[in-house]
């Protein structure tokens, strides 16, 4: 038996100015293209039934073209491959954070062989398939009591597909940027001794966890950071490639890596040394930098971090020369950080004062924190918006 497994497609997700010719958000427009790839490719498989693990939508009230335009997908989907079930299960971003608030995730139940788990965990069997499928919204998680994780006795496939962060497997960086998806579970929490496959969502780079146990990824970056996740490896043959995951489950589990084309390249360049370098060197080196990028830079998002570059010396760059590079690439960001701050007193040893990320840092680890609250999250998202807005680009 053949399954496709899906997460965090994000449809509606916005980012940056950049518009296309109809009005529509250009990263929008890119998740919605990604999408139309994503189910190209899988009708290619015919698989016996497809998993979308969660993050259907970036937000809980997405966009109306999001809308129309995921439910004309999803029926011409059902149309080309009409024999293979979707099952869909909530994730953090397209659910509310109470199971009395509706989702929208519910109109695709409108399309005939589409199943949605929002809210409580469901298990739905699929007969034809000897196939019973446990699905664990992202809610569930947070939920007294903890759902109850169990193989279906008498099935003969049995398939856990759930959305959450499992401890230990996120980078800090990561854990950031995919926002806001309750404490992380255990990986014990997920019983992969009793499950053929489990199929996870939440975390947007390819990940084994386990022998049976994977993230899928995300077809595209739906994240603030994407440099930083464009460096991730997980389980793809190269770094930072995007896709979903083709899974046999038989005698034999066999997991392939599908690889989608990117709508366009995430380049994060060769930090720059600022120390001791005037206005004039920099913006040679910037330049350089940019000049050296394969392709170029046209419509593609771009970082540039300079380390320990002054504010007189910032003030001094050549800012038109940095606008055109602006309007050359869908996004570019040009990262200053200052020099740290350090003063020497008129009497007794130097002494380094502390900055302003090192005095955050301090009072976020500190503070005390509500209930479901994750301290090392915290800090990082102190830490990435911190670097933001030292840079000015925040």
């Amino acid at each position: 038996m053949k399954l496709a497994h899906l997460a965090d497609l994000h449809l509606g997700f916005r980012q940056y100015t950049r518009q296309t010719p109809q009005g529509i958000n250009q990263r929008e427009a890119d998740v919605a293209l990604a999408f139309r790839r994503l189910l190209d490719d899988v009708v290619e498989q015919r698989p016996d039934i497809v998993l979308i693990a969660g993050d259907l939508f970036h937000s809980v009230r997405p966009t109306n073209a999001a809308i129309l335009d995921s439910f004309h997908r999803l029926r011409q989907f059902r149309v080309r491959l009409p024999d293979a079930p979707i099952v869909i299960v909530a994730g953090n971003h397209d659910t509310p954070r109470s199971s009395e608030t509706g989702t929208i995730l519910r109109l695709f139940e409108a399309v005939d062989g589409v199943h949605v788990v929002a809210h409580e965990p469901q298990r739905l069997v699929f007969d034809a398939l000897e196939l019973a499928v446990l699905c664990v919204p992202n809610l569930a998680w947070s939920m007294l009591p903890r759902p109850s994780v169990d193989r279906e006795p008498g099935i003969r496939r049995n398939v856990l597909v759930t959305h959450r962060e499992v401890e230990g497997v996120l980078p800090y960086e990561a854990a950031a940027a995919v926002g806001y998806g309750g404490q992380p579970i255990r990986r014990t929490d997920l019983r992969p001794d009793a499950f053929d496959y489990v199929a996870l969502g939440h975390y947007h780079v390819v990940t084994q966890v386990d022998r049976n146990v994977w993230y899928a990824g995300a077809p595209e970056y739906v994240t603030t950071n994407p440099w930083s996740e464009s460096r991730e490896r997980g389980a793809a043959r190269r770094a930072g490639e995007k896709g979903w995951l083709l899974v046999e489950v038989g005698a034999r589990l066999t997991v392939r890596f599908r690889p989608l084309p990117p709508a366009r390249r995430v380049i994060d360049l060769d930090p720059i040394e600022g120390t001791g370098r005037a206005a004039a060197d920099l913006n040679r080196a910037i330049a350089d930098a940019v000049a050296a990028v394969p392709d170029g830079i046209d419509d593609q998002i771009v970082r540039q971090v300079v380390h320990n570059v002054p504010r007189i010396t910032a003030r001094d760059l050549d800012h038109a020369a940095i606008r055109a590079l602006k309007t050359r690439a869908l996004h570019y960001r040009l990262d200053l950080r200052r020099p740290e701050a350090s003063r020497e007193p008129g009497l007794g040893p130097a002494t380094r004062r502390r900055s302003l990320p090192e005095i955050v840092d301090e009072y976020l680890r500190a503070r005390d924190l509500p209930p479901g609250v994750a301290r090392e999250r915290l800090l990082a998202l102190g830490e990435q918006y911190m670097a933001e807005a030292e840079s000015g680009d925040a």
